[in-house]
């Protein structure tokens, strides 16, 4: 299923959502906020591209805060794909 103009819409505001729902573990601020979600782009097929950093080059996050991310966005309805 294709995603409308306003699909597209509706699932970048879900994924901001979702990401206000996803913690550094070291900052009770959510990712979001933070400044470390760079951009989020949902292709017109439901793919989401998402670009972020973490908080610093050895954050501990590293290994979990990703795959959090990818597995919370991935459950909206009307995603295809998460990178």
């Amino acid at each position: 299923m294709d995603a409308t103009p306003f699909n597209t819409l509706v699932i970048e505001t879900r994924v901001i959502e979702v990401l206000r729902t996803c913690f550094d573990p070291e900052i009770p601020v959510n990712i979001y906020e933070l400044g470390l979600i760079y951009e989020v782009d949902v292709d017109p097929s439901g793919a989401v591209g998402i670009k972020m950093t973490l908080t610093s080059p050895g954050c501990p996050a590293a290994g979990s805060l990703p795959p959090e991310v990818e597995a919370k966005v991935r459950a909206i309805p009307g995603v295809a794909a998460v990178k």
